[in-house]
């Protein structure tokens, strides 16, 4: 009878290594789907804001802003952050009026650019550090999916003009 505990006592910590492995592995996949659909959804807000921004240039602010416009809407993914960068800095530039409703676009596409940006970046790091892991390294536990990046972008919020309330 006491040999069998140590056969008791071997089958729970076999589970015990089993189920956390299976813990970590599920983990390591969701982790990766949330930075991979954040980066989706950062995309899109990418997008709305060059729209937004391109709609702007045409009715108000002309050539160069629209240009950076079109080239952040058409940039190919290794030159998406300069765009982008680019396009922040021209929106800089001008004068954005909140009560004018183009420019209100612009300024909540910019704000909800900065919060997906946030959103991204911290999955990315949680994905990240998941990858580290001696075990997840070990065991490869990461393969099927491709390192995440960062998305470096100049910080996209706008500043409003001293004398309009923030709301």
């Amino acid at each position: 009878m006491p040999g069998m505990w140590w056969v008791v006592g071997a089958v729970a910590a076999v589970v015990l290594v089993v189920a956390y492995l299976i813990w970590t592995a599920s983990r390591v996949e969701r982790l990766h789907l949330r930075a991979e659909s954040a980066a989706r959804a950062l995309d899109a807000h990418l997008l709305r804001r060059a729209a937004a921004a391109a709609v702007l240039a045409e009715q108000r602010y002309g050539v160069e802003l629209y240009a950076a416009a079109r080239i952040a809407l058409d940039a190919a993914p290794e030159e998406r952050e300069a765009a982008e960068n680019d396009l922040t800095r021209q929106l800089r530039a001008v004068r954005l009026d909140p009560a004018d409703p183009a420019c209100e676009a612009v300024i909540a596409a910019s704000r909800r650019l900065a919060l997906a940006r946030q959103v991204h970046t911290d999955l990315v790091r949680d994905a990240l550090t998941a990858r580290r892991r001696v075990l997840v390294r070990l065991l490869r536990m990461a393969r099927r999916h491709d390192r995440p990046r960062y998305f470096d972008v100049d910080e996209p919020t706008l500043a409003l003009p001293a004398d309009v309330p923030a709301g």
